[in-house]
């Protein structure tokens, strides 16, 4: 070999060296995942969770991976089937150890639990197993090292039923590649076949693929994840097939005589090199009047400086935007694991569009106009949402069938000593003449369905009815657009029949809870489902049962009192409980004042039957709050004096708990013409708002507080904002209106998390519209429905998936959530204009046919 080729080898050889070595270094010097403070598992554009979250039966809970500022995968955890639901068993989490030092998180957890099996409000048949076992998760550089280790063996009879699953989120990986074991496929975007049964009989799916090593979307940086199992073969499992609201699964077989080291899985995350947290601005998602104060919240990762000038943008006719305000926004400080700023544009009032913009990031368009709320904000409620809701009508709108009337079989008394899954829980006796199983006339008119559920539960249907009635008489909400017709069980959207919607809306709520009240002489708990095959049907509820009732030869015949009801009609549910009661005199009491003179004869009923009621409660001391409530709105309805010696010999108590009364009796001191309890309540109002603005501003960037259990807190927010509503009625002088548009700006985007969209479904630029509908398995939504929003996934990541499947983010409610929305939409147009909005006068009726010809 001559000497200068062996120089150029020798040359190339210590290039290759240090490319190597250069290599090892960096790798090297990449951050490992660590337990931080928090404990959870920490690194650049990595997050991974052990067993922080309280809610596996939502999808949160077990080990969890956050990637790239995104959950991808939950629930890691011991179960009893390939592809668990709601109603399976899921263990007892007994004890959690964070040991930083060794990087490690050991969760000791145990089959069955004792507080679920067979008992609570959602109560699980457990088999008869009984094991408790430990999860390990370990930091190991990019990886994590999660192994299960079993106090004992699992009997031979549940080996090949028992795995550790661990569940992916579905709609980012559709149209994404996987490869497990030497099979490859794409993730589908609809769940396909085959299915087996197993030896019980059940359906379940057939694995795409199994093997030792999982590849998921390798060709997508932020996506990409391995999973190696180092005990045994993993499956990739589609659990929609199904349950609709599944994900897809992994999961690996404990295997038979195993304890130590049964699971044992490599999971390995690839975070985007440098990624950082993008800022997020939250503005409302409809705008803001001129004389209300505005400002932007933009999120950023917490090493973010913050320091470049936020700018306002006006959106011109013609393009391109032009910056009428540039500004370096002001600190506001942490908040969960984000640092937020803000930029006051309170000054800028000049009607037209506009946008806020952060380095890169810009907000979807908003207006700044005096009449930003009166039109298309709160409408939607009343033109959609309540009338999709209606159960026991056929609900139209122009060419399409919202759902046919449903439920006419209504209602067979429950069982007793019946436990239901969805809560319901029957007695020792059915507290009314009627026997278990038989058919109670009259429930099959009016209610609501309590949103993603079909159900008709009391406290929704009453609190529906209050908030109308408080609307209506307010507000003086004379809008109409839509028909209502109860005698053809007919709903007709957006055809005025001259007739104000939400007294239509109003009439068709009491239907029910006089149906209930007519027939058994109280108030019923609730109507419900009576299989859970009928429970989980999703599409049009009329299939829900077959409409019929029939006689002993088992021939359909017409609505009576004494023909029994086949299996699938709805249970009637009763109870003791003062609390409903009291919603329930409290709605009856309203809906009778504000509906004398569009249906006398039904006010008098509502009237007198609140006053029945209210004369059957025989403790006066149970349910304080309510019972006040009701009173109150007693009171008002009648004028008679024994309501309002029932608020003042109990001033004492109010103005002790005036933090949670105060906004139901405040507006009606001037009636109660006690000047003494009225001086009292002012000075603890007072109090109580001086703690609320110091509260407000220093919880939260959002100027409300923020602190969800489960669900998102979307609705106590509003429902925050129409009590401050009422209380700044009684005393503008105390309370201002400060709060009450933070928390309506709260529910229209100015809210944590990367998903900036407005609650309201099809209200604002941007807004839920894959949402816990009844319609939420075509992946749509209704609008004028409000969903709870932006959840918490422990301990400090906010998350808002578009994703109809979380209820515990995306579902709808009766009996406030919408309802209060667009309550506190007309306050907040009342409080900045001055007086009631100006609606249309009520169009003549409009006479369509039945059908198109």
């Amino acid at each position: 070999m001559k000497r200068s080729v062996l120089l150029h080898l020798i040359s190339y050889g210590c290039v290759v060296v240090v490319m190597v070595l250069l290599s090892v270094e960096c790798f090297a010097q990449t951050p490992d995942l660590r337990l931080n403070q928090k404990e959870y598992f920490e690194a650049p554009g990595l997050n991974v969770m052990a067993f922080q979250d309280i809610y596996p039966d939502g999808h949160q809970g077990g080990v969890s991976v956050i990637q790239n500022g995104v959950r991808v995968a939950t629930n890691g955890d011991i179960r009893l089937d390939p592809v668990p639901g709601q109603w399976q068993p899921m263990p007892k989490q007994d004890q959690r150890v964070v040991d930083s030092a060794a990087n490690t998180i050991t969760t000791t957890l145990s089959y069955p639990d004792p507080t679920k099996n067979r008992t609570g409000f959602n109560p699980i048949d457990y088999p008869d197993l009984n094991f408790s076992y430990k999860v390990v998760v370990h930091g190991e550089g990019q990886s994590v090292r999660v192994t299960v280790d079993l106090d004992k063996p699992i009997p031979e009879k549940f080996v090949g039923k028992v795995g550790f699953n661990f569940e992916l989120f579905p709609n980012d990986l559709f149209g994404k590649t996987w490869f497990l074991g030497d099979t490859s496929g794409i993730f589908p975007r609809q769940p396909n076949g085959p299915e087996s049964q197993d030896e019980n009989g059940e359906i379940q799916p057939v694995p795409l693929a199994t093997g030792a090593r999982l590849s998921i979307a390798p060709e997508t940086d932020a996506q990409r994840m391995i999973i190696e199992s180092k005990t045994g073969n993993l499956q990739l499992l589609d659990a929609r097939s199904k349950r609709n609201n599944g994900w897809f699964v992994v999961r690996s077989l404990i295997p038979a005589g195993a304890t130590k080291h049964a699971i044992e899985w490599i999971i390995t995350p690839t975070a985007v090199p440098g990624w950082k947290y993008q800022p997020v601005v939250h503005v409302s998602q409809v705008g803001y009047h001129p004389a209300q104060k505005k400002l932007a919240v933009i999120e950023l990762a917490r090493d973010d400086t913050g320091t470049e000038p936020a700018r306002l943008l006006r959106v011109n006719p013609d393009g391109p935007t032009q910056v009428v305000l540039s500004e370096t926004p002001k600190a506001w400080g942490n908040f969960l694991r984000y640092k937020y700023v803000t930029l006051d544009f309170t000054k800028t009032t000049a009607p037209g569009m506009y946008e806020v913009a952060y380095r890169e990031t810009t907000s979807q368009p908003f207006r700044i106009a005096a009449d930003v709320y009166q039109r298309g904000v709160w409408q939607p409620v009343l033109e959609y949402f309540l009338p999709v809701q209606m159960c026991h009508m056929r609900v139209e709108q122009q060419y399409r069938t919202w759902h046919g009337a449903c439920h006419l079989d209504d209602a067979r008394m429950s069982q007793v000593n019946h436990n239901h899954f969805d809560g319901y829980e029957q007695g020792p006796s059915t507290l009314t003449r009627y026997q278990p199983g038989e058919t109670v006339p009259g429930l099959n008119r009016g209610g609501w369905h309590d949103a993603g559920d079909v159900d008709l539960r009391i406290e929704s249907q009453a609190d529906e009815v209050s908030i109308l009635a408080s609307a209506y008489e307010t507000f003086d909400l004379d809008y109409d657009d839509t028909t209502v017709d109860e005698n053809s069980l007919r709903t007709q959207i957006h055809i005025p029949d001259g007739k104000a919607d939400v007294l239509q809306q109003i009439e068709h709520g009491v239907l029910t809870i006089l149906g209930g009240y007519r027939a058994t002489g109280r108030v019923y708990r609730g109507i419900q489902e009576a299989t859970l095959q009928q429970y989980v049907l999703l599409g049009d509820p009329v299939n829900a049962t077959d409409g019929l009732f029939y006689n002993a030869k088992m021939k359909p015949v017409e609505r009576a009192g004494t023909e029994s009801g086949t299996p699938d009609d709805r249970w009637l549910f009763t109870e003791q409980n003062p609390e409903h009661e009291y919603k329930a005199i409290a709605s009856l009491a309203a809906a009778g004042r504000v509906l004398r003179a569009s249906n006398p004869a039904l006010a008098t009923e509502c009237l007198a039957a609140a006053e029945a009621l209210w004369n059957a409660e025989s403790d006066a001391a149970k349910d304080f709050d309510e019972r006040m409530i009701a009173a109150a709105q007693l009171f008002r309805s009648t004028g008679n004096d024994r309501y309002r010696q029932a608020i003042l010999s109990n001033a004492q108590h109010i103005v002790a708990d005036s933090g949670r009364i105060a906004w139901a009796i405040a507006p009606i001191t001037p009636q109660l013409a006690n000047d003494a309890f009225t001086r009292d309540l002012r000075e603890a109002v007072r109090k109580d708002f001086a703690g609320v603005a110091r509260k407000q501003s220093t919880d939260s960037p959002f100027g409300v507080p923020y602190t969800p259990y489960i669900w998102g807190a979307g609705w106590d927010i509003e429902r925050f904002g129409v009590e401050q509503f009422y209380l700044h009625q009684a005393f503008p002088d105390i309370v201002s209106a400060d709060y009450l548009l933070n928390a309506l700006n709260f529910m229209l985007g100015v809210h944590p998390g990367s998903n900036t969209a407005s609650f309201a479904s099809g209200v604002g630029a941007r807004s839920a519209t894959i949402a816990y509908g009844f319609n939420r398995a075509d992946s749509s939504y209704i609008p004028g429905g409000v969903v709870s929003g932006t959840a918490l996934i422990r301990p400090d990541f906010p998350e808002l998936k578009d994703f109809g499947f979380l209820w515990q983010q995306m579902e709808y409610v009766l009996g406030g959530g919408s309802s209060n929305f667009m309550f506190l939409t007309l306050a907040a147009d009342d409080v900045l204009n001055g007086h009631p909005q100006a609606f249309p006068p009520l169009a003549p009726p409009v006479r369509i046919p039945d059908r198109e010809p």
